[in-house]
């Protein structure tokens, strides 16, 4: 047989055969009691939206000109 199949299937046999389960697994209290939900409000899925018209370029010298550092030096 291969050993890999030992690997993988002795912890699930073992762990079948368990007659308790860990106490990290066990439910707490604190999970058993009722958890309070938050109100459900209705909201548009479109509340947020801005119309917005397409406008003409402008001239690229002008915005070059803006971005560029103000000596004209590149570092």
């Amino acid at each position: 047989m291969r050993p890999s199949l030992f690997v993988v299937g002795l912890p699930l046999v073992f762990g079948g055969c368990a007659s308790t389960l860990p106490p990290d697994v066990v439910a707490s209290s604190a999970a058993v009691e009722e958890p309070s939900a938050r109100p459900v409000t209705y909201r548009s899925p479109v509340s947020g939206y801005v119309t917005r018209q397409p406008v003409d370029p402008k001239p690229w010298r002008r915005q070059n000109d803006l971005q560029s550092p103000q000596k004209g030096d590149a570092s």
